[in-house]
């Protein structure tokens, strides 16, 4: 006796365009769990199941025409489920009539405004080009991660059946991203490395091509940032194509999900009564026989129903026809000769809803050994109406302390408005910190940002962990990553309408007497390196109180004002000390004494990198003009550099609510280090765009090779010769001129899947610094 497979649901689909009303009736029951879950994060109340009837009665509308999908119907319905919410919000603001809105065909993704520029990521572009059941398949296993035994039904195969379609599926994503690499000319040794990075990435490659990937991938980062996303493609799917098609909250929708949920005849009875109160204009459109296919379906779903929920045998069955016994319910649909009463969209009365609240909680940057650190908390409210008292518990790592906020300028938790930290007020507690805070209202974000301090001998593991309590909501959150061995940590961190900038100059140059510096000065001719020249001070103030000194140009946003200043100051040399500051439009230097020295050593001898927080003395200047540096130690000769920069954080209204992070380690990267690689934990999710300001020592404009990435391929900087090969070219923000051996560049992207800064030279040993990075905020 054999047994019958179960219809997949490109079968059903077909069947209900053939008229086959309880076909459409098993794809209701196999997904309406899914639509409720996606409804419950956007709306509330009895609107769910009207958004969630609407959403089947359009897709049925659509199908009854031919139109509608092929096999995908969960994603296809988590669309329509989205655009509804969107559009029933635009009708009742009065922003679109319901005429307008019945022109729409969700064949591609809804992009919430939200999330705009997502859908054209690279990874989410090889995505939606695959044929619609690989797209159904990735879905389901990958995105949703269910398990292939039960996924099985919606596709018609067995479990064997769908992780083999899942392993064709994973590997035709892998080549249409790798197309999607070649369809933008990559440098010409990049090209049979790409070709050959699928088969590499499965294991397929013999010893020798496996080499000559292993050598290529190692000096490329472009390659680099491919091979990353090919070979975590799982995650590349969550995290972007995930929110494509369910949204911010993808996150909860997958978490509503993964509870067991029953189907009954209550979702039958309110779809029935949404079809009842369609429009007639809408019943006209659908009069080809839709709206008797959906009663035929209802009916048949009541019948066996009574009252009680649906169970359903473990094995599926074909579908078949209804009984002819079954007759369908009658639906009014005016004769083609009458004219359509137009029936206005009822009032609906304002109902209060719910605060419904998001929490996550990330180390900025990285949490090192025996280091200081920031952890961020940010809460966001996607509810209707203000939620109650915010209390937080904050669970650290064993190893991590809190350390309590000091002076300004040294606290990690700036928000808007500028000064404060938005409300929260933290205590540390035996294991972390307790934090709370007032009502946070429909709609509005926080952010708190907490410095602690590794302990040398803190364990890797598990992050920072948090627990959230509002009322009678409760939240909790677990950062991914925890104590680690290497990394840069954050030196501040910030939501807001913020921005980074930088600044920066040298205080060493060329002989001004000597043959061919002048011309060098200006970045021309061949001789642009400090290896060239027996470098001597450069005095550029015309004072006679200081030996080496020279400026740059700042220029701030409009109507802004200074979160965070930080000064910097490398040289050769074993001893650091003091450097000289002058702001815009004072005579007058100010002493700055450094408040943390690195020492560190290149090939040619010891350097060292100090910082200082000058927050409180560049807020006050509030003026845009030329910043001085004089008088840093330094070493005079041959191969050497002294320069200084000025990082900050600064807010600008013409910006969209941001995150802003200052990382600084003075980490040597050459020779036998060629690759440098930041984590960037705490920030926005993929393909957000991002603005990096970078500060990096003993950079040569003749030594190309250097390559900086934010894991979407060579960036080229914003100044000097603008080369993605060759970023450290001794040119600064601020300064038209040579600035040989100091580098303060700006580079932009969108954050690559697994975010991170990259840093690879080829031929020169540089002295990376700092990065300060924006990151416009998805939440």
């Amino acid at each position: 006796m054999g047994v019958e497979s179960p219809q997949s649901d490109a079968d059903l689909l077909e069947a209900a365009r053939q008229g086959n009303a309880a076909a459409y009736g098993e794809l209701y029951e196999r997904h309406v769990a899914a639509a409720r879950a996606l409804a419950r994060q956007l709306v509330r109340g009895a609107e769910v199941e009207d958004v969630v009837a609407e959403s089947f009665t359009k897709i049925l509308d659509l199908v009854g025409r031919g139109g509608g999908p092929d096999s995908g119907f969960r994603t296809y319905l988590l669309t329509v489920v989205r655009r509804t919410v969107y559009d029933r919000s635009r009708v009742e603001s009065r922003q679109v009539t319901t005429g307008e809105i019945e022109l729409y065909d969700p064949g591609v993704p809804f992009v919430d405004p939200a999330l705009v520029g997502l859908e054209k990521s690279l990874i989410a572009r090889a995505y939606l080009s695959l044929p619609e059941r690989w797209r159904a398949v990735l879905w389901h296993t990958e995105v949703e991660r269910a398990k292939p035994a039960d996924v099985a039904p919606l596709l018609g195969l067995s479990a064997n059946g769908v992780a083999a379609l899942a392993y064709r599926a994973r590997e035709g994503l892998r080549q249409a991203y790798l197309q999607m690499h070649l369809g933008s000319p990559p440098q010409h040794d990049c090209r049979p490395v790409l070709g050959k990075m699928g088969a590499y990435v499965r294991g397929g490659l013999a010893r020798r091509d496996s080499k000559a990937v292993d050598e290529h991938v190692s000096g490329c980062e472009e390659c680099h940032g491919v091979l990353l996303e090919l070979t975590d493609v799982n995650r590349g799917l969550r995290v972007m194509v995930g929110p494509l098609i369910a949204g911010p909250l993808f996150g909860g929708y997958a978490a509503a999900l993964a509870k067991p949920g029953v189907v009954g005849a209550g979702g039958a009875l309110r779809l029935l009564g949404r079809l009842r109160r369609v429009p007639k204009q809408q019943q006209v459109a659908v009069a080809g026989g839709t709206v008797v296919v959906t009663a035929a379906v209802l009916a048949s779903l009541l019948l066996v129903a009574d009252e009680q929920p649906i169970v359903r045998p473990p094995s599926i069955t074909p579908v078949a026809q209804p009984p002819a016994s079954v007759a369908p319910v009658p639906v009014p649909v005016p004769m083609p000769s009458e004219r359509p009463v137009e029936v206005p969209p009822p009032v609906k009365q304002a109902r209060p809803g719910k605060a419904r609240l998001r929490a996550t909680i990330d180390a900025l940057g990285s949490l090192v050994r025996a280091q200081p650190g920031i952890v961020g908390i940010r809460l966001r409210n996607y509810g209707e109406s203000p939620s109650e008292e915010l209390a937080a518990q904050v669970d650290l790592p064993d190893g991590v302390t809190l350390v309590p906020p000091a002076r300004r300028g040294h606290s990690a938790a700036l928000l808007d408005p500028v000064g404060t930290v938005d409300g929260w007020a933290c205590r540390p507690v035996r294991g972390g910190a307790r934090c709370a805070r007032g009502a946070l209202q429909a709609g509005q974000g926080t952010a708190v940002f907490l410095r602690v301090l590794v302990a040398d001998e803190a364990p890797e593991g598990a992050g920072p962990a948090l627990r959230v309590a509002a009322g009678s909501l409760r939240l909790q959150a677990r950062a991914e990553e925890g104590v680690r061995v290497s990394g840069a940590p954050a030196r501040f961190a910030t939501d807001g309408k913020v921005a980074v900038r930088a600044i920066g100059n040298t205080l060493l140059s060329c002989p001004a007497e000597r043959a061919g510096c002048q011309e060098t000065r200006r970045r021309q001719g061949t001789q642009r390196d400090n290896d060239l020249w027996p470098m001597t001070r450069l005095d550029q103030d015309e004072r006679s109180d200081t030996a080496s000194s020279s400026g740059a140009e700042l220029t701030l946003p409009r109507g802004s004002e200074v979160v965070w200043a930080g000064l910097y100051w490398s040289a050769t040399g074993d001893e650091a000390g003091p450097v000289k500051l002058r702001p815009p439009g004072r005579r007058k230097y100010t002493t700055v004494q450094p408040g943390e020295v690195t020492m560190r050593e290149l090939p040619l001898g010891p350097v060292y990198q100090a910082f200082a927080d000058v927050t409180e003395l560049v807020g006050d200047v509030r003026r845009n003009g030329t910043w001085w540096a004089a008088d840093v130690p330094m070493k005079e000769g041959v191969s050497r550099h002294a320069g200084w920069s000025l990082v900050l954080i600064v807010t600008d209204p013409a910006e969209p609510y941001s995150q802003a992070v200052v990382l600084d380690t003075a980490t040597v990267v050459g020779g036998q280090a060629r690759r440098m690689r930041v984590p960037l934990g705490g920030l926005s999710p993929a393909a957000a765009p991002a603005r990096v300001e970078l500060v990096t020592w003993e950079g040569d404009a003749d030594l190309r090779g250097d390559k900086v990435s934010l894991g979407s391929g060579a960036l080229a900087p914003g100044g000097g010769d603008r080369d993605p090969a060759n970023v450290f070219d001794g040119s600064s923000n601020g300064v038209a001129g040579m600035t040989f051996g100091t580098d303060v560049d700006t580079v932009g992207a969108e954050l690559g899947v697994d975010p991170g800064l990259t840093i690879v030279t080829d031929k020169d040993v540089v002295l990376f610094g700092v990065a300060a990075l924006s990151v416009r905020a998805r939440s």
